[in-house]
């Protein structure tokens, strides 16, 4: 079976609020820190590639608020996103879900249960 890895910050609401739902399915899952461990190139490209730059960067967040003018005029495709996201990793939307080649973004509760046919 393949391993259901969870990706955020563990003070987010929604990412407390994804990980209560995968606890109270009895659904196993690894959880990484982006904070604490990082988040690198590759994976976000990967992303990037899978749900598109727009999604994974949150313009809503006080992170990219945080950001002067010039930063955020600087997002304008996926490669500079990359940079940012990778700068300021608490700008990237959460959680992300990997399992196996699927991804998802964000708590939707739905999409958790015909990923996990629950």
């Amino acid at each position: 079976m393949d391993k259901l890895m969870v990706y955020g910050i563990p003070n987010c609401d929604t990412v407390k609020k994804t990980l209560d739902w995968f606890k109270k399915k009895s659904i196993g899952f690894q959880f990484h820190d982006y904070k604490k461990l990082g988040i690198g190139k590759v994976k976000l490209e990967d992303w990037c590639a899978k749900v598109g730059w727009e999604i994974l960067l949150n313009r809503k967040s006080a992170t990219w608020r945080e950001l002067s003018g010039a930063e955020q005029e600087r997002a304008t495709n996926q490669t500079s996103a990359i940079k940012i996201m990778m700068k300021n990793n608490s700008i990237i939307k959460r959680p992300v879900i990997e399992f196996g080649d699927k991804l998802i973004v964000g708590f939707n509760e739905e999409e958790y249960k015909i990923l996990l046919n629950k």
